[in-house]
């Protein structure tokens, strides 16, 4: 879906050029050249001129009724921020889920918490959980083009070492004061750099996360041992033309130095299985033309991995709404949103 990490608008990436010893410019060249220059210059200025998202720096705030908040906390000397959608059915009496929502590198927690693109505020209201949505490292103060430190990806988060780890256990301790959360059923989702977030969440974090459910972004982390199995699910698109399926960065990305090789579907389903313990066949529990998805059972602590594959949708979230002009549109095939859920409701605890 959104990913402005890795498909940038071309006007801040310049084309690399010779020097004027080895290559003789034309004039419409060299104006070319100056006009690029111009337009990333006014960009730049214009993005670090944005403020900061309007936000409650009182995370202690108790939360009685449903709606949209937004927080900002200091964490690690930075000042973080992330949006909390409470369901219409909240009922402070009730232990509710809590579902810990990622979004894309390049992206933001406005992106993701838009009912126009991924559509999880409406499911969480439907089906009654919690829905958070953190923010990313960004260098801008508006938070805008953040990423996620998942490991060997990526962006500045990875480059610098951000503790996002750190970072969203805050978010949980904060959230399990302010709001009825059962600690039984948190879980975690994310799109792209957010779902390779969501695997370091299920390393690091397997007695918080019940599961996690991983879309379009494979296991890229540089150390996983869990003391604890967590079940996974995990979303892809065959011809996904950024986190390729067989493995590897696709051509589409803008700056490669900014991600890594990633590896493929079939090593991350098999690096999960082989930390759950699960039975080596799967078993199929959707089939349709153009996608289906299947369930490794058997697991240790009744845990289970589940990968669900579509034919078309490119670098999308199945079921929802694509962003750019030319993206490829979403499958329509499988809903992510439904297929997550069902997935996160029935896990035994």
């Amino acid at each position: 879906m959104y990913n402005l990490f890795f498909r940038m608008p071309i006007s801040i990436f310049l084309i690399s050029t010779l020097t004027a010893s080895s290559f003789s410019y034309s004039q419409e060249e060299k104006k070319s050249g100056w006009l690029r220059e111009k337009i990333k210059q006014r960009w730049t200025k214009k993005q670090e001129a944005r403020p900061a998202p309007e936000a409650n720096t009182k995370p202690e705030t108790v939360i009685e009724k449903a709606g949209d908040y937004t927080f900002a906390v200091n964490h690690g000397g930075l000042e973080r921020f992330y949006i909390v959608h409470v369901p219409t059915a909240y009922k402070s009496q009730v232990a509710t889920p809590l579902v810990v929502v990622l979004h894309g590198g390049g992206g933001d927690m406005s992106i993701q918490a838009s009912p126009d693109y991924y559509k999880l505020s409406p499911k969480a209201d439907k089906e009654n959980f919690i829905a958070v949505y953190p923010n990313g490292y960004s260098k801008l103060k508006s938070g805008k083009f953040a990423t996620w430190n998942a490991g060997h990806c990526c962006g500045d988060a990875r480059d610098k070492k951000i503790d996002d780890v750190g970072f969203i256990k805050t978010i949980i301790e904060s959230l399990s004061r302010q709001l009825n959360v059962d600690q039984k059923r948190i879980f975690a989702t994310g799109m792209s750099n957010g779902a390779m977030m969501s695997y370091r969440l299920a390393c690091e974090m397997p007695n918080v996360f019940r599961a996690i459910a991983a879309v379009a972004g494979t296991d890229n982390t540089a150390e996983c041992k869990p003391a604890k199995a967590v079940s996974i699910l995990h979303i892809h698109a065959k011809n996904d033309d950024h986190v390729l399926f067989t493995g590897g960065s696709g051509k589409s990305l803008s700056d490669k130095s900014k991600v890594t090789e990633f590896i493929s579907v079939a090593d991350t389903i098999q690096k999960w299985n082989a930390l759950n313990a699960c039975e080596k066949i799967p078993k199929r529990n959707l089939e349709k033309p153009r996608a289906f998805c299947e369930t490794y059972s058997e697991c240790k602590n009744n845990s289970e991995v589940q990968l669900c594959v579509t034919e078309t949708g490119g670098h999308s979230w199945p079921g929802g709404k694509k962003v750019r002009r030319g993206q490829e549109s979403p499958s329509e095939d499988i809903s992510a949103n439904d297929v997550m859920w069902d997935f996160f409701k029935n896990q035994k605890n």
